[in-house]
């Protein structure tokens, strides 16, 4: 096959998935590995991909992030459920990690009877932590407007203070090779470090975030027990593989 051939079904192949494995290309173009690398190598030196370990990403795809209202506004019923399901795993007394975000969002208001402390980066949660009189500690850090989230270094330095019996994370994908990612690497940092820091981890992710692969890794599929609701995706088989998934019906 010639390369401009090549190349053309590479940027198809992307267009419909956003993000495509060295071996999907070498499936599709029937091209050796080496070939398929230096394709890949060409077509970002043209800014026509993003390569990423294994393969490559739609250009700019991994690092579009919606904002907290817009993301607020997506399957509510499907965050209500899942964050209903997580808060039944806090205990009393127990320390926690709230993670920025509007999955972790809706758990606030189920916490109101446990007897726990919350350390979060969220700016968002603080009203309603504040309204159900749940004692919080707030991260220091460079706050993230459009997530509404404390990172940075000192983020990251504030949180190496705690240890947490349980931490609750949010992500924007999670796919069997690429295990959980997030746009922003900084964001990214903190959430690892959260997951360092606790005895166990949750991720909290609808089904919308299934085989979405983000800029950055925030960690192995085995660092946390995934929970997200009921979904027919055939992903979840590959991923249920690798660590605890609960699925809430």
């Amino acid at each position: 096959m010639l390369t401009p051939k090549r190349h053309q079904l590479i940027e198809q192949e992307l267009s419909k998935k956003q993000m495509v494995t060295i071996q999907d290309l070498v499936d599709i173009t029937g091209a050796s590995e080496s070939t398929i690398r230096r394709d890949l190598s060409e077509l970002e030196k043209q800014s026509r991909l993003i390569r990423v370990h294994g393969g490559a990403s739609i250009k700019n795809a991994g690092k579009q992030e919606l904002s907290v209202p817009e993301k607020s506004s997506k399957n509510i019923t499907e965050k209500k459920a899942i964050a209903a399901y997580a808060t039944d795993l806090v205990e009393d007394y127990d320390c926690i990690y709230l993670d920025a975000g509007t999955t972790t969002f809706e758990m606030i208001p189920f916490l109101t009877n446990k007897n726990i402390t919350v350390v979060t980066n969220g700016i968002t949660h603080l009203d309603a932590l504040s309204q159900f009189g749940i004692p919080t500690y707030l991260v220091g850090g460079l706050v993230k407007y459009n997530t509404s989230a404390l990172i940075g270094q000192f983020a990251r330095m504030s949180l190496l203070n705690y240890r947490f019996d349980k931490c609750f994370l949010g992500v924007n994908g999670i796919h069997a090779e690429y295990a959980y990612t997030t746009p922003d690497p900084e964001e990214a940092a903190i959430k690892q470090t959260a997951l360092e820091l606790s005895q166990k981890s949750f991720i909290l992710a609808d089904s919308s975030k299934l085989d979405q692969v983000s800029f950055t890794k925030i960690a192995d599929l085995k660092a946390a027990t995934i929970i997200i609701n009921q979904t027919d995706h055939q992903m979840l088989n590959a991923i249920n593989k690798k660590t605890n998934v609960k699925v809430v019906s």
